[in-house]
């Protein structure tokens, strides 16, 4: 089946590399379930890019519970970021697809800097492209970056990968009587406030049309499924 988005920035939590249980920030076997699946669709002729949270490293905290303040908090969190972006480059290599990490704080020894044209030529050399340490900046968090760089790139939607298979009327987690949307707008994103992305991230989206599509990662090949245009997960636009 032919693919439905030719280019498509990937946006990955933190929190879902992390083992459940056991404390550890890692779950090797999550990680390369996530690379099979963006390797399957590279396979295809998708571009991807992806962005990763850090919080299963670092989450910044409340400001007056940590000592921490919140622009240095967001600094540790951008090195998290990091610190998943390259654990997710080493097992994409690990099963042969060419890989490089940006990064918007200067690390030569481990990444790129970003620059906008040059990743768009990776991806057009089809590259998989790892945006990492956010937008660079305090008080912004990845969700905004995610939706900052796929504008950059000129993507043609945004996929946010999380652990719910969809936008629901209410956390399905917490209330059972929680409906899933199947399509939403964004204005009843935000009447209705459904926590999609953070408020910056959102509008960014709404303001230059860029649809998001909420679905389930961690189901194995529901990455594809989405690309080929199935019905998986709630599409916002």
């Amino acid at each position: 089946m032919l693919p439905k988005y030719k280019r498509v920035l990937l946006k990955l939590s933190g929190e879902s590399l992390q083992a459940k249980g056991s404390g550890d920030p890692f779950d090797p076997k999550i990680i390369e379930q996530y690379a099979r699946d963006i390797k399957s669709i590279t396979e295809l002729g998708v571009q991807v890019a992806v962005v990763v949270g850090g919080g299963n490293i670092y989450r910044g905290m409340n400001e007056a519970d940590s000592g921490i303040e919140r622009a240095h908090g967001d600094y540790m969190g951008m090195l998290a970021t990091m610190i998943n972006g390259m654990a997710m480059q080493a097992m994409l290599e690990k099963i042969g697809v060419y890989t490089r990490l940006q990064s918007a704080i200067q690390m030569e020894q481990v990444a790129e800097p970003y620059i906008r044209r040059r990743a768009i030529r990776h991806l057009e050399k089809g590259r998989v492209v790892i945006f990492a340490a956010g937008t660079g900046n305090p008080y912004f968090t990845t969700d905004t970056a995610g939706s900052l760089r796929a504008v950059e790139i000129k993507a043609d939607i945004i996929l946010k990968g999380t652990r719910v298979d969809g936008i629901y009327t209410a956390d399905p987690e917490k209330d059972p009587t929680a409906t899933k949307y199947d399509s939403v707008s964004y204005q009843e994103c935000i009447s209705k406030n459904l926590k999609v992305m953070d408020m910056t991230a959102f509008t960014l989206c709404m303001e230059n049309s860029l649809p998001i599509i909420v679905f389930d990662m961690n189901k194995p090949g529901n990455l594809q499924r989405v690309i080929e245009g199935l019905d998986v997960g709630t599409i916002v636009s």
